[in-house]
């Protein structure tokens, strides 16, 4: 049986009960859930600052403003329709007791006597998809070495992975490419600032003269990434058996590049994206830090128990002496 990888995912909580506050706190860290408030910043405003998130929590009480969370869950609900809300209400009310079409704004309610009915809602929103954990390291491992491939002196590493329900894209540039094979079909997406990958070429990180930092080779650098990304994936997770319907199912892909005036994204289903966000930093302190979010759409087929590691890589690499057994 595969390991399944521990994943996390982050909430924002909008949540004015010391004591509900602190029930929260104890079962986002039992639940592998990242929690996430305003302080002086408006709710709308901290939501369209994130990008990575996996749900709301509100409740029914009203906070400092007079606001109820039935009130703010509406307006949420209307610009981030993606978003489940979870609803915190009076220990005597459920969401029957709202207008139907209140009742449809939000995925589901809880109270603090019902926290488990909290789990199981935010197990079937955000953690419905089984990740083993030898796929989730094996991508991050495949993609730190492909950056540090392609970026010359800089420090890299990679937060905890997570997943998001989120349809917002960052910066003005992303790569698409298609990733497919005997177990599983969907995209891998990389997403970050054009500015700052036109930086790293004009201090000469890259493979590239600093003359070429126009947008050409800020397309350049990111494509080369994604490509060597998909080649690691394709050699460490793809079979390699020499036969006609292993040729026929894992196909050679080119990325694409899209410069993007509007920040969403959507590939038709709702399922949580698999989320890796990588943060480069220069050994001189010489550029500021620079953030590369990736994603993993696998929406046309994921089925991870029919994954195997490639034996054949494995025994190449027993007969040329690279492993040794004990």
């Amino acid at each position: 049986m595969q390991e399944e990888s521990t994943l996390v995912s982050k909430v924002f909580v909008h949540e004015t009960n010391t004591e509900a506050f602190e029930a929260l706190k104890v079962f986002f860290r039992d639940n592998n859930l990242v929690g996430v408030r305003s302080s002086n910043t408006g709710v709308l405003e901290v939501l369209n600052a994130n990008i990575d998130l996996g749900a709301i929590l509100l409740s029914d009480e009203p906070d400092e403003n007079g606001k109820s969370g039935i009130d703010l869950g509406i307006e949420i609900h209307r610009m981030r329709p993606e978003l489940p809300i979870f609803l915190r209400l009076s220990a005597n009310s459920t969401l029957d007791d709202l207008p139907e079409y209140t009742q449809s704004v939000f995925a589901a309610s809880y109270t603090l006597d019902t926290l488990d009915t909290l789990k199981e809602q935010t197990d079937k929103y955000l953690f419905n998809t089984h990740y083993p954990s030898v796929i989730v390291r094996g991508i991050e491992e495949i993609t730190l070495d492909s950056l540090n491939t392609a970026i010359r002196d800089m420090d890299i590493k990679c937060d905890t992975p997570f997943l998001v329900r989120d349809k917002l894209i960052i910066g003005e540039l992303f790569s698409l490419i298609p990733i497919e094979s005997e177990w599983c079909r969907g995209y891998m997406m990389l997403q970050t600032e054009d500015i700052e990958i036109q930086r790293m070429i004009q201090a000469n990180l890259t493979g590239l003269s600093s003359e070429e930092s126009d947008f050409r080779g800020v397309n350049s650098v990111l494509s080369e990434i994604c490509n060597l990304v998909w080649g690691g994936i394709k050699s460490r997770f793809f079979n390699h058996n020499n036969s006609e319907e292993a040729d026929s199912t894992v196909k050679v892909q080119v990325p694409i590049i899209i410069n993007h005036a509007h920040r969403y994204i959507s590939f038709g289903v709702d399922d949580p994206q698999l989320c890796f966000r990588y943060t480069i930093k220069d050994k001189h302190e010489k550029l500021g830090p620079i953030t590369v979010y990736q994603r993993f759409f696998f929406h046309l087929s994921w089925r991870p128990e029919e994954f195997k590691e490639d034996e054949v890589a494995v025994d190449d690499m027993e007969e040329s002496g690279e492993l040794e057994f004990f």
